[in-house]
């Protein structure tokens, strides 16, 4: 799942985004109203999380701006104003949710995962399928024939990325700046180490592979069919 995380406190958001990038999500930040409305206008994302009060723009005049250009992606509103005009406030602006600090990070990943369930109109809508792999977004799991895969975060997010993209070559420029963040080819083997690691998981013990090595352009995940 993409998030934007727009927050002007740097130690939460270091928090938030190590906490959520541990939990399997692409996280962007950005510290600054006018930047995070930037962002969100030439991005797309599956949540929000935006801050009531902001530099230079604040929490619900970004949400407004977003709006009034139909982007519709939910909004969590994170703020320490708990009154209940200000959570209001926050609802009309087109905020979906409101959550105020201090909170538990599971609160907030709870809320999250409500969001995108509202989003996709259910747990079901949300599965990504190929053949008889299955990941369920909302919950992180994975499974083949009924067989539940153990993948690490970076593993989750490299084979979300490739379900996302099925029959359909990816290539290494598109992960590394999509999985890992890279904007430039860091001339490692970091994505081959880790795709080796993700076919064993998905692949070895099955009668058919679904991840395919396409030679000179990248790689693909497809069930033939």
């Amino acid at each position: 799942m993409r998030i934007l995380l727009i927050e002007d406190d740097l130690e939460m958001a270091r928090f938030l985004c190590k906490a959520l990038g541990e939990s399997g999500h692409k996280i962007e930040h950005a510290g600054d109203g006018s930047v995070g409305l930037q962002y969100g206008l030439v991005n797309e994302y599956d949540v929000l999380i935006v801050d009531r009060m902001l530099p230079s723009m604040d929490g619900l005049t970004i949400i407004e701006e977003l709006r009034s250009k139909e982007v519709m992606s939910p909004v969590l509103i994170i703020s320490a104003l708990d009154k209940v005009d200000e959570r209001v406030k926050g609802l009309r602006s087109g905020g979906d949710d409101y959550l105020t600090k201090p909170f538990a990070f599971s609160e907030l990943l709870a809320r999250i995962e409500v969001l995108m369930r509202r989003r996709v109109g259910g747990v079901e809508d949300a599965d990504l399928r190929v053949g008889d792999l299955i990941l369920e977004r909302l919950s992180h799991k994975v499974s083949r024939e009924g067989r539940s895969i153990q993948l690490v975060p970076r593993e989750y997010r490299l084979l979300e990325y490739l379900m996302r993209h099925k029959d359909q070559v990816v290539t290494r420029t598109m992960l590394l700046e999509n999985v890992w963040d890279y904007h430039f080819d860091p001339g490692t083997n970091v994505i081959d180490v880790h795709m080796s690691r993700l076919r064993a998981k998905i692949d070895k013990g099955y009668d058919q592979s679904l991840l395919q090595t396409i030679r000179g352009a990248g790689y693909m995940i497809s069930d033939g069919v």
